[in-house]
């Protein structure tokens, strides 16, 4: 079977996110595509970090519990049948890219899952990591660069 793709019309992986998904524009999510997706799978995650942050990793968005049919993820979409975790922000919503200075990566990471999660919404990156861990039975990722002019 081929390799699970994360891919999105709005941007090329390494390529530059567009404003009007950052805190710069509108600050919505751009649309998403997965392709792929390995037979046996329960759910899907998705997370977007920032790991070039002044700080260390910055996440912007984590979701859980996609179901493993969903193939693609709507500009500025809120599924209401996902759990959206709390970002590095603490609010349980998409935050898009806004660098304080110079050109950030925004990597965009979709884990294919054999099990759902028992993961309240107030969840943290962290605690889906440990919640996901032995459950992975894929991953895909797509980078966007954002910022530096």
């Amino acid at each position: 079977m081929e390799k699970m793709r994360l891919t999105s019309p709005a941007f090329q992986d390494n390529g530059r996110i567009p404003a009007r998904y950052t805190c710069d524009g509108d600050n919505m999510n751009p649309e998403l595509r997965f392709e792929n997706v390995p037979a046996g799978t329960k759910s899907l995650a998705l997370v977007m970090e920032d790991p070039d942050a002044p700080n260390g990793l910055w996440v912007h968005w984590i979701l859980w519990n996609i179901g493993p049919r969903v193939t693609t993820l709507v500009e500025q979409a809120e599924p209401r049948e996902v759990v959206i975790g709390k970002n590095s922000w603490g609010h349980n919503q998409y935050g898009g890219p806004c660098p304080p200075s110079g050109s950030h990566r925004y990597i965009f990471r979709l884990y294919a899952l054999d099990t759902t999660l028992d993961l309240a919404g107030t969840a943290s990156k962290g605690q889906l990591d440990v919640a996901m861990q032995d459950h992975i039975l894929a991953e895909a990722s797509l980078t966007g660069l954002y910022g530096g002019g």
